[in-house]
């Protein structure tokens, strides 16, 4: 190669370079976020598991196995067209418990630090050969381009490059957790890159080294047929074998399992990549038999140059050797940014944060970030330095087997935790202790040493002797793990946590936390609590953290939403750092108070989650959650209040008629405590409680400034092993009824009170007429105009008093009109004065002036008493309504062979909503016990009795306020012939 040191320094720097641009423009906004965030973009980070194996490893795989190198790219392709079971599943956890890594995911299931810190310390074990892989691979090419006598060292630079790039831009975000939009286009970028070049090569091996598809046919029919016979292919049980590697380590290696889980955009995005990324990885891998067949037919001499770096023989054209340099600088830096962040981020919560505990630090955040920049470097040089020891004495293939032997031992633990919820701590640790020593006696012995793979073969499998040595490590290694892992959990028992946590990572997860009080009372008090562990500042912006993102006060004190405050903060640790840290500190600073009543599940916690995953249920369970809404529907929709207690006295149900009644909304107070609900609640409640009351009737309570009367039924359920036990109650609203029956007493009083008034007024009016006659005598027997007078004003008051006592014999006699009775002349006029002197009789609403402009002469056929009635009733009406000092106004005209009559307020009219149901009875603008609301109704019956017809206006046209009654009777026939009708639509 004739490259110069220099030349290739520029490509390779110029290349990082570009990435640098690509980010800071995300970072800037110069592209847009909807094309940072697009499904492409993700899907072509996901790119990043085509590492510099993809480049160099399978091409030298192919050379060796034929196409026992199509493994690599359809293993991930599997597991991505298995994302609704596989994949899925695992993002809702971590996204749920905000966790960043595998060991995070490990260690929640299994409830263990110490099982963070092993899947931690496996995985670094199995990803150093990895990038040992990818640093190998630059500085063979570096050599390879240049010749140069120091390529480690050249490939140092290209390392702290990448790694202050990984800094920069990955480790900006205290948060593991936190999405990486700048980060992730640039991966993506990466991804773009690495692809446009392999098929540039490949097109370049087709059409230029080959003359196109025909020729490359001619060739593998002809001589190349001689170049296929010494490849030595993969037997079947070698080729599933492989397949199971790559399955397990799309989702097992720490920078796949961060790009898919940590940094997704959703779980419709994730399913859009399960057929994307097989796809890319298609294309990926067409070009390799390609390169390799063009080598071949060149005579390139792949003892001398390596079978992984055939396509620099393709061509001395520096362009060609400049994309495969740049395929594969792009594969190694993509690949070596993600797993320093991801191992980074391992190590700091499983191991660092375990063994030195953050409590009391100055400033947390700033601690944190420093300490994981620098892991990331760590990570990376770490990497530099197992190439230099180890590396350089093994070819890609081994090295990539070794990484991915190692990783596929958390394969197991992983479908236990998804699918098996009597797996155990004790299990998994066993099975993995075994398979990894295994592995380690197979794989990193003859890594390390000159010595052979120390694998016993156990009873059972001598089949596998004079197997290929990976193959045997892999077999022996898995066949431990599982078994050990299977007989361990079957023979141990399994603690109440890690039984709670396989429900919540089971694949139909339904979590039943317990109800259980907290020592903290709010979420201030939460503040004071954590600030012990860690800080005044930081425990005040979790805590606020938290609490906005549940939507919840600083006060709130309900159970129910410390609980989920307490859970909440617990998942934000978690992704500051790792599960076991988070737990350990939440369960310290944050715990539960104890004694009391055995805690039962939180039954409002599992409906909630039960609503938000209805939509996977499927069979039978689908049937039972759609009878369960239905059930919760006729209760929430009952048209009587209804609140249900635990047998903790902690509020599980507020329906929407209690709602309406109380004015409180049921989310603010479910998860209360009976004596924290709002008064008169907990006084009310607590009576039926306290008083072993099953019925307490017609209670009254003062309801937003009025009293209301309330009847409350109690029912108690009786727990059993099976059933949840607690208390039913429900509440009806019997104020109306109460109203109407003081209305009815009151009525029935008057009635006696009228009758009494009767034989009073017939009592009055004999000494009356007794003092009438005396008076009018007076006037004969004398001549003195005092005296004269004086019988004169005498007369004039018995008149008055006689016409007072008419009125009332009157009007308490008054009563339906009798069928059949002939209706007489009624001056209109006249029964207006009438009302008009009863309605001051009342002595209220002096302060109002009324107007009885009907004129003398107008009659209308009817009953006198029931046309009295009607205009005390309107009258009385428009004085309750008006403001002191209103006017109120009888008018009457003639309207063909009507009598229109309009009684008119200036009062503050009549809601709309309320006018269409005004002549309904019970219906009444008044405040409750001020009016039964069948004033009106009794009104409209008497009116239709005469023929007649009402309207309202409310406000009257060409006025701002007040209420305007319209009657139309019909007139006294001696006034003449009709010429128009009232309008038939009122």
């Amino acid at each position: 190669m004739n490259a110069s040191l220099g030349a290739v320094l520029a490509l390779g720097s110029g290349y990082l370079l570009l990435l640098f641009i690509c980010a800071l423009a995300v970072e800037r906004g110069w592209i847009p976020t909807r094309i940072a965030r697009h499904p492409v973009v993700y899907t072509l980070a996901l790119g990043t598991y085509a590492s510099a194996w993809a480049i160099y490893g399978s091409l030298e795989l192919a050379g060796s196995a034929g196409y026992g190198y199509l493994a690599y790219y359809l293993g991930v392709a599997g597991a991505f067209l298995l994302a609704p079971v596989l994949l899925v599943p695992i993002q809702r956890m971590t996204r749920t418990y905000q966790l960043a890594s595998l060991a995070d995911l490990f260690a929640f299931r299994f409830r263990s630090r110490w099982v963070g810190t092993l899947i931690t310390l496996v995985s670094l074990l199995a990803v150093l050969p990895l990038l040992a892989l990818q640093v190998q691979t630059l500085g063979d090419t570096i050599q390879l381009l240049t010749g140069s006598a120091s390529p480690a060292l050249l490939a140092l630079a290209f390392c702290a490059l990448i790694a202050l790039f990984a800094i920069l831009f990955g480790a900006r975000h205290t948060r593991l957790h936190a999405r990486h939009d700048t980060l992730l286009a640039a991966i993506a970028l990466e991804s773009l890159v690495k692809l446009v070049a392999m098929l540039a090569l490949g097109g370049f091996a087709l059409f230029v080294v080959f003359n196109g598809p025909g020729d490359l046919q001619a060739w593998l029919d002809g001589p190349g047929r001689l170049a296929q016979a010494g490849v030595n292919h993969l037997d079947p049980a070698q080729w599933r074998t492989l397949l199971l590697l790559f399955f397990a380590a799309a989702f097992l290696m720490p920078h796949m399992f961060h790009i898919t889980f940590a940094e997704t955009l959703s779980r419709r995005t994730l399913l859009q990549a399960a057929w994307a990324l097989p796809l890319f990885l298609l294309l990926m891998a067409l070009p390799v038999p390609l390169i390799l067949w063009a080598a071949q037919r060149l005579g390139v001499d792949a003892a001398g140059l390596g079978s992984a770096y055939l396509a620099y023989g393709l061509s001395e054209s520096l362009w060609l050797q400049g994309v495969v340099f740049i395929a594969g600088l792009a594969a190694t830096s993509g690949t070596m940014i993600i797993i320093s962040l991801a191992l980074s981020g391992m190590i700091l919560n499983h191991l660092v944060l375990v063994a030195h505990p953050p409590v009391d630090q100055p400033d947390l955040y700033h601690w944190l970030r420093w300490l994981r920049r620098a892991l990331i470097g760590a990570v990376i040089f770490a990497g530099w330095l197992f190439y230099r020891l180890v590396g350089v004495n093994h070819d890609l293939t081994t090295l990539g087997l070794v990484a991915f032997i190692g990783m596929a031992q958390c394969l197991p633990g992983m479908l236990a935790l998804l699918y098996w919820p009597g797996a155990n701590r004790k299990g998994m640790v066993s099975g993995l202790t075994a398979g990894v020593l295994v592995w380690l006696a197979g794989s990193w012995v003859p890594l390390l040493t000159d010595l052979p793979a120390q694998v016993l073969l156990p009873p059972g499998l001598e089949a596998l002797a004079g197997q290929p040595d990976w193959y045997v490590v892999t077999i022996v290694s898995l066949a431990a793990n599982i078994l050990t892992f299977i007989l361990v959990s079957l023979l141990t028992p399994t603690s109440d946590g890690e039984r709670a946590a396989a429900e919540a990572c089971s694949v139909d997860a339904v979590i039943r936390p317990k109800r259980l009080p907290l020592v903290a009372g709010n979420g201030e008090e939460f503040k004071y609590h954590l600030a012990r562990a860690l800080g005044e500042e930081v425990a005040g912006r979790e805590v606020d953290r938290a609490l906005t993102d549940l939507g919840l006060s600083p006060l709130d004190g309900r159970p129910y939403a410390l609980r989920r405050l307490r859970d909440r903060i617990q998942a934000n640790l978690s992704g500051l750092m790792g599960p076991s840290v988070a737990q350990d500190l939440v369960d310290r600073h944050l715990p539960y108070r104890r004694g009391g009543l055995e805690p039962t599940d939180d039954i409002h916690f599992v409906e909630s989650r039960l609503e938000a995953y209805r939509t996977r249920l499927t069979g039978l369970a689908r049937e039972l959650d759609g009878l369960r809404r239905y059930h919760r529907r006729i209760l929430t929709r009952l048209p009587v209040g209804l609140c249900a207690f635990g047998v903790d006295d902690e509020l599980l149900m507020w329906n929407d008629a209690l709602a309406e009644l109380t004015g409180i909304d049921g989310a603010s107070v479910v998860g209360s405590r009976r004596d924290s609900l709002p008064p008169p609640w907990n006084d009310l409640l607590g009576r039926m409680f306290l008083e072993h009351h099953d019925h307490l009737y017609k209670q009254s309570v003062r309801l937003d400034g009025t009293t209301r009367y309330l009847s409350l039924h109690k029912a108690e359920l009786t727990a059993d092993e099976d059933i949840r036990g607690g208390t039913v109650v429900l509440v009806e609203d019997h104020s109306e009824m109460k109203w109407l029956e003081d209305e009815l007493v009151h009525a029935a009083r008057l009635a006696s009170i009228g009758q009494l008034a009767a034989g009073v007024a017939h009592e009055i009016g004999n000494p009356v007429t007794g003092i009438s006659s005396l008076a009018q005598n007076l006037r004969y027997d004398t001549d003195d105009p005092e005296v004269l007078e004086t019988a004169t004003q005498i007369q004039q008051l018995t008149d008055r008093i006689s016409r007072i006592v008419e009125s009332l014999v009157g009007f308490a006699h008054g009563g339906r009109h009798v069928a059949g009775q002939a209706f007489a002349p009624v001056s209109l006029a006249e029964v207006t004065d009438e009302a008009l002197h009863l309605i001051h009789l009342a002595r209220s609403g002096e302060d109002i002036h009324y107007r009885n402009r009907c004129p003398a002469g107008l009659e209308v056929e009817g009953d006198a008493q029931r046309l009295l009635q009607v205009m005390v009733n309107l009258l009385g009406n428009a004085r309750d309504a008006s403001v002191p000092g209103g006017e109120v106004i009888v008018e009457a005209g003639r309207q063909g062979e009507w009598l229109h009559v309009t009684v008119t307020d200036q009062g503050h009219g009549i809601a709309e909503h309320v006018r269409d149901h005004l002549f309904e009875p019970f219906t009444t603008t008044k405040p409750p016990g001020e009016g039964t609301g069948l004033g009106l109704p009794l009104v409209y019956s008497i009116i239709a009795e005469h023929g007649g017809q009402i309207d309202i206006d409310s406000p009257p046209p060409g006025q701002a306020q007040g209420t305007r009654i319209h009657l139309w009777l019909p007139l006294n026939t001696e006034h003449g012939d009709p010429t128009d009708e009232p309008d038939p639509d009122r």
